[in-house]
């Protein structure tokens, strides 16, 4: 109850707020929400189902899940980073402003992920077997 009663006071304080901006923010934010949708359904979601076509053809059984939370981590996080891997709001005066090489980071983001998929299949049989041991050993 108390969550619930915080969590309905910080929405309407953030709905007060936003109501308090001028009308052209305001247009800019909901003409920013309609677009996110528009770029979900027209572009995200068939390319998403193309890519589930694709790849469960491609793919082991075994491997499928796997590669697909990998796929949708990468997609989500890569969407994500798009304005700062573009660099988009880099200004000259101001070096501060997206100083590092996030490429890089989104590659070694990306290895991590893809490391974690290889690993998962091992790791998950080896649990598996660990328990079937265990629930042997103690029937």
């Amino acid at each position: 109850m108390l969550i619930g009663t915080v969590g309905v006071a910080m929405g309407s304080f953030g709905a007060l707020r936003f109501l308090q901006l001028g009308f052209g923010d305001i247009l800019n934010a909901v003409l920013w929400l309609a677009g996110g949708v528009v770029v979900h359904d027209v572009i995200i979601a068939p390319l998403t189902l193309l890519v589930t076509l694709v790849a469960g053809r491609l793919v082991p059984a075994p491997a499928r899940t796997r590669v697909a939370v990998a796929l949708v981590v990468l997609a989500t996080v890569t969407v994500t980073a798009i304005p700062v891997l573009g660099r988009w709001g880099a200004r000259p005066d101001n070096p501060t402003l997206l100083d590092r090489n996030y490429f890089i980071g989104w590659l070694l983001f990306a290895a991590v992920v893809l490391l974690g998929t290889l690993l998962a299949g091992p790791l998950g049989r080896l649990r598996r077997s660990r328990q079937v041991r265990v629930s042997q050993s103690a029937g």
